[in-house]
């Protein structure tokens, strides 16, 4: 279960998606050869130091004694390195002791974490979502006494939104914040699913919990974001004594074992107010949306380390006799199927790498552009892009890690080679930090009918550009005549949402979110696919088989998904009817 950093990949993706133009205009310190230094680095750490402790990790996984969580072992050491390796701050403002790098540098990097070892990252990545939270509504005292710790990873963050009666609906949450009468509060409830809620890894753990007030109105207006600290945090930075809230076990999952994922009760805890009374959930939102981006490039990573691992088995493992070469008996990724899937998973990875990445550019852009207009534009199509980039990534971070399972054939379906593995890990990626369903009506409920559709239709018109621009090229005109048949069926589905909102748009949420991360995937291959045309021909032509690839990869996804890509369009609301009528009771006749 060998695992080897995509530094190359993710380099070239960066560049793909307009890193290089961003840095150039936005962080005058931040050049190729650092982008390139930050993630050889990187890759050697997770490769080093994170990856040998996966399987350890999914096999003895994180333990629940007495009242006291310890990590999965080894993950304690590992996250002290990362901390001193600077991983952890890498985008922070550097007011607050960070580096003030891209987000998408950050993506890149966390990419690397989450394939070499999905449950450890989950513990940096939420510290990530806090650090936002607290920039944007922390008070002045959580800034200065909070924030640096968060940053360098000295201490560590968890979100804390779910219980047991209030899963995604939070307007049913019961945990209440009771004020203190010392301008604090007092937290009493119950929280579950709280990854890395407890753990022996970092001196202190930072909960942002959602409660209710007592004289809070019933619904999501009566929700508040408060923050309480493991350890109680005096006025000079030191720790003192422990807070009154504990994990009360944690879950036996299908996957991520070495993730501790807490039950806690907060019986008196002692915790102050983030941001307004009343404004909690969109103070969280800040959090999540964080969280959400971050989950969809779990979904790219394990990805990536899934096709790496049935990669490396289709050379070794030898059945059957190759249709090619004539070989017996043959190395299995010399039969044609074998290789398809092997193609098909790269293909969806490295689309999937690109989506998120591009929306990463997008978050710099929406901060650091010159002009409020270029700024308002890349927000929105941030907020567009982000469903997809959760939803679609983690969707095929599930498909491609079944279809490693299937490249190994009866091997895959034992335990002892791993392959297994990561299709357990990744099956919670479309599950939390709201579910793919949950993205799919954001997506057609909120994001888009901004701006009545000029959102989606102003990238639909850049996607269609790509299209021109590929079938000017004779190795890829086909990829450009499918994706503008893909295009094309993405606006008539968009055209159709627009005009039909309400349940029959929200039937149809999971199929146009499917197909507009098939499309926008396809063009982001495309773009690839010229960008590594044009860097073979500044040399004169290379006979390098890494550059020839992006153009393969672009012909495959064009004939295997984006010729899907009409049909979706013309079944977005077959049997969307049907869904409120006595149809539907047929299935529990």
């Amino acid at each position: 279960m060998s695992f080897r950093a995509p530094v190359r990949d993710l380099a070239f993706a960066l560049s793909a998606v307009g890193h290089d133009a961003l840095i150039a205009r936005a962080y005058p310190d931040l050049d190729a050869d650092t982008v390139a230094a930050v993630l050889e680095a990187a890759g050697s750490f997770t490769t080093d130091v994170l990856a040998p402790l996966n399987r350890k990790g999914d096999i003895e996984g994180a333990r629940y004694e007495n009242g006291v969580v310890t990590a999965a072992p080894g993950f304690a050491d590992a996250y002290r390195q990362f901390v001193a390796g600077g991983w952890n701050s890498l985008s922070a403002d550097p007011q607050f002791g960070g580096q003030g790098l891209s987000k998408a540098m950050e993506l890149a990097v966390f990419e690397m974490v989450h394939a070499s070892n999905m449950a450890f990252g989950l513990c940096p990545m939420l510290t990530q979502g806090a650090i936002e939270a607290l920039i944007l509504h922390g008070t002045a005292r959580q800034k200065a006494l909070v924030l640096p710790k968060l940053v360098s990873g000295e201490w560590t963050g968890a979100m804390c939104l779910t219980e047991p009666q209030a899963g995604s609906d939070l307007a049913a949450l019961t945990t209440m914040a009771r004020p203190d009468g010392n301008g604090g509060y007092t937290l009493s409830g119950q929280k579950i699913f709280i990854t890395w809620g407890d753990h022996d890894a970092a001196e202190n753990i930072c909960h942002l919990i959602i409660a209710r007030t007592p004289d809070a109105p019933p619904g999501v207006k009566g929700i508040s974001l408060f923050l309480a600290s493991k350890y109680a945090l005096k006025d000079d930075g030191s720790l003192g004594a422990r807070n009154d809230f504990r994990p009360a076990s944690i879950e036996h999952k299908l996957g991520i074992h070495g993730s501790p994922t807490c039950v806690m009760l907060y019986e008196g805890a002692k915790a102050e107010l983030v941001g307004e009374l009343g404004q909690g959930l969109a103070h969280m939102f800040v959090m999540m949306n964080a969280a959400r981006l971050q989950v969809g490039v779990q979904g790219v990573a394990i990805a990536e380390r899934a096709f790496q691992q049935a990669l490396a088995f289709s050379q070794e493992r030898r059945q059957g006799k190759a249709v090619w070469s004539g070989d017996y008996p043959s190395e299995i990724w010399g039969h044609p199927d074998v290789r398809r899937m092997l193609m098909l998973m790269k293909a969806k990875t490295e689309a999937a790498r690109a989506i998120c990445l591009t929306t990463g550019v997008l978050a710099d852009i929406a901060k650091l552009a010159d002009t409020e207009q270029e700024r308002a534009a890349a927000r929105a199509r941030q907020e567009l892009l982000t469903p997809i980039a959760k939803a679609w990534s983690t969707d095929v971070g599930v498909e491609v890690a079944s279809l490693g399972v299937q490249v190994h054939g009866g091997m895959g379906f034992i335990e002892e080679t791993g392959a297994a593995q990561h299709y357990r890990d990744a099956r919670i990626a479309p599950i939390y930090e709201g579910t793919n369903g949950i993205q799919a009506i954001d997506l057609v409920g909120r994001k888009v009918g901004m701006a009545d559709g000029g959102v989606m239709k102003a990238l639909t018109a850049e996607l269609a550009l790509t299209a021109e621009q590929l079938t000017e090229v004779p190795d890829l005109a086909p990829v450009g005549r499918r994706l503008a048949a893909g295009v094309g069926a993405l606006e008539r589905a968009t055209d159709w949402l627009l005009a039909h909102r309400g349940p029959d748009s929200l039937a149809a949420a999971t199929p146009y979110l499917k197909l507009a991360g098939d499309v926008i995937g396809g063009a982001m291959l495309g773009r690839q696919a010229l960008m590594a045309a044009m860097a073979a021909e500044a040399v004169g032509g290379s006979d390098d088989p890494w550059l020839k690839s992006k153009a393969a990869l672009a012909r495959l996804f064009a004939g295997q998904v984006l010729a899907q890509a009409p049909g979706i369009a013309e079944g977005l609301t077959d049997g969307a009817a049907d869904l409120e009528t006595t149809a539907f009771a047929a299935l529990t006749a």
